[in-house]
């Protein structure tokens, strides 16, 4: 059963998060361990797989970009993030761009003095960020707005180029947040309230 079934939805990304919460609450409720203590050891073991599968489904579904890379693992045959076959690139002219930034990076560290990045170096990479902030939010809107809209509407061959798409877009968001995520450090800099996506 996937993700979707447990919530008895279809494969649609157009999901109302307050419904869907109102629906884990009721199951949750509904299939709590806590209730079933009196139950046979079998049946509780049952009770309690249950009640994680609907725990791992609401967190997959309720965030947007959570909902998209689990669609795309879910039509890959994968359960999980790992043991994609291919993995997703990005954009050859993006991965350029990207080249010229590390090597600014590479300089402004090379050359920051004991107190920090000098002032020019610093304003150039504040620059590179905020152009990068906005190519990820292009990337995010293109993921929940056209992507979207195009796989809840579309046919099984319209669909599995959406997923070709989604997984370029994804793969663009990824390597963006990290080449962000450096700037941020070189600058000294976490935004309050920001997680870094950066894989440990």
């Amino acid at each position: 059963m996937d993700h979707f079934e447990v919530f008895g939805l279809p494969r649609r990304l157009g999901i109302d998060a307050a419904e869907l919460q109102r629906k884990f609450y009721a199951l949750s409720r509904r299939g709590h361990p806590d209730f079933h203590q009196g139950a046979p050891p079998e049946r509780q073991a049952e009770i309690l797989e249950a009640s994680a599968r609907l725990n791992a489904a609401y967190r997959a579904l309720r965030d947007p970009i959570g909902r998209i890379e689990y669609l795309v693992r879910l039509e890959e045959g994968r359960d999980t993030r790992e043991g994609a076959t291919v993995k997703p690139k990005a954009p050859p002219a993006l991965l350029e761009e990207m080249f010229e930034i590390q090597e600014s990076l590479q300089e402004a560290q090379s050359s920051s003095q004991p107190g920090g990045l000098e002032a020019g170096a610093r304003a150039t990479l504040a620059a590179h960020r905020e152009r990068l902030l906005a190519r990820y939010q292009e990337e995010e809107h293109r993921l929940l707005g056209p992507l979207s809209e195009a796989w809840d509407s579309g046919g099984a061959a319209e669909r599995a180029e959406v997923i070709t798409a989604f997984k370029e877009a994804l793969a663009a968001r990824a390597y963006l947040r990290t080449v962000i995520d450096d700037i941020d450090e070189a600058l000294g800099e976490v935004r309050e309230g920001y997680v870094s996506h950066r894989r440990h």
